[in-house]
């Protein structure tokens, strides 16, 4: 354009249009000015763009064609531009769908196993409740109950990692005696450490240490990194768990003498899916999630975890620091389960095997458990047993759990309903919460929680 075009009457409107340009647009403008001072209007054009190019008046046609030229080259590459911008839209929502359906993917596969994984453990419980003590039998279901328990673990990590990175795990956050922690750590841990012959040193006070937490999750977390330790730790090596405070912190720490970590590995230990390759036959296992879950979880609670390592054959240390909170003014201590109280209890789940597994072991318990296998037939039970405690899987074909809860609530029922289920997200518990649900077990079930919660409620 020539400086004469900003004094016509629609220049307004071009200049609208300029100031309105997308972020990967910068339209080049060559103005043709006369040569001596600038005119406030050409002055107000440089203030408000930047891509102008000024070409004085007179010019000749070689300058004039060679600036439009080196424009619309400009020009060109800012469409390379958008158009790139545009094709990483594409993808990232394409990553985002592909992430979405890798979560819901996850969910359903986790949901899958554990339905099979709950009567396998129940199985083991039932095994080693029934065979003598002394039965070479015992062996064989210790071996189940360790390997379902480990297929469970890794399947909730694998939960684990996709709900963290979508920020959709919530901590239950409550003043924790810190000891205790340690203390149900070791004891999942203590199978592992029997069978490997390893030497445990634990150097903790006996006074209470209370940080704001989620007692389970940092159970798991320093489950996960005694577990390691156990399993890259040779058969009668030695293996410490120490707690110290330092200020305002506290920082449990586990140190093996096991086979290290090497130096190239150090810096990137707790990124996911990174593992050492430490055995050819993968004897030690693992899907390489864990430390990155306990390092999110950690940083989730305000705290921070640390590796170190001398290198190859020369064991590792790791150490989880969370901040210090004063003790609590009162801390009601719940009986965990009261002897002596037999549950009447329907069990409701279309695994028969799960169903009735879980029916034997709490028959086993001293309570009286019966099983039903939909949820026709549930309604139809519990009109005429009045059960107690109803622990009712979601995923029932016609009636599904949700509406045989609320269906159980409208005709009055009085039972304590559990959701019994293979989904576990937060978004699951807070439907089976507003269907009318009292509590929410995730297949397997934990069988000594259950056993608690029957036991603590009258």
């Amino acid at each position: 354009m020539t400086d004469a075009a900003l004094a016509a009457a629609g220049i307004q409107t071009v200049l609208t249009s300029l100031a309105g340009q997308p972020a990967w647009s910068d339209l080049p403008v060559v103005l043709l000015c006369q040569s001596g001072p600038q005119t406030p209007a050409v002055s107000g054009l440089l203030k408000a763009f930047s891509n102008v190019t000024l070409l004085d008046r007179p010019t000749s046609a070689r300058t004039l064609v060679s600036t439009v030229q080196a424009a619309l080259r400009g020009r060109l590459r800012q469409y390379q531009t958008r158009d790139q911008l545009e094709a990483l839209r594409i993808a990232e929502e394409n990553l985002r769908n592909a992430d979405r359906s890798k979560d819901e993917f996850l969910a359903m596969l986790a949901h899958e196993l554990r339905n099979p994984l709950s009567p396998i453990r129940n199985a083991g419980e039932l095994l080693s409740r029934m065979l003598p003590e002394n039965s070479q039998a015992q062996t064989i279901a210790a071996i189940i109950k360790r390997q379902s328990t480990h297929l469970s673990r890794m399947v909730d990590d694998l939960l684990d990692v996709a709900r963290i990175t979508q920020g959709r795990i919530e901590l239950q956050q409550e003043p924790v005696n810190l000891t205790s922690v340690i203390s149900q750590a070791l004891e999942s841990v203590e199978p592992l450490m029997r069978d490997h012959h390893h030497r445990v040193f634990v150097a903790v006070g006996y006074s209470p240490v209370y940080v704001q937490g989620d007692h389970a999750r940092l159970v798991q977390c320093l489950a996960n990194i005694l577990t390691n330790a156990g399993k890259y730790t040779d058969p009668g090596g030695e293996i410490r768990l120490e707690m110290r405070i330092d200020g305002g912190e506290v920082a449990v720490a586990i140190t093996d003498n096991g086979v290290g970590i090497p130096a190239e590995l150090l810096p990137r230990i707790f990124d996911l899916f990174v593992q050492s390759n430490r055995s050819l036959d993968r004897s030690q296992g693992g899907l390489g999630i864990g430390l990155s879950v306990v390092r999110r979880l950690i940083e989730m609670h305000h705290g921070r975890v640390n590796a170190a390592s001398d290198g190859p054959g020369r064991g590792s240390r790791f150490e989880l620091v969370l901040p210090l909170i004063a003790p609590p003014t009162q801390m009601s201590e719940q009986q965990a389960e009261r002897s002596g109280l037999a549950r009447r209890i329907l069990i409701v789940d279309d695994n028969v095997d799960s169903a009735d597994s879980l029916a034997m072991i709490l028959n086993h318990s001293g309570h009286r458990a019966e099983p039903v296998y939909g949820g026709a037939a549930a309604l139809e039970r519990a009109a005429a047993s009045d059960p107690e405690f109803v622990l009712l899987d979601i995923g029932l074909p016609g009636i599904d759990g949700y509406e045989v809860a609320r269906q159980l609530k409208g005709r009055g029922s009085k039972a304590r309903l559990i959701a019994l289920t293979g989904y576990g997200q937060p978004e699951d518990v807070r439907r089976a919460r507003e269907a009318g649900f009292d509590g929410h077990l995730v297949k397997p079930v934990d069988l000594q929680r259950l056993l608690r919660d029957l036991g603590a409620v009258d």
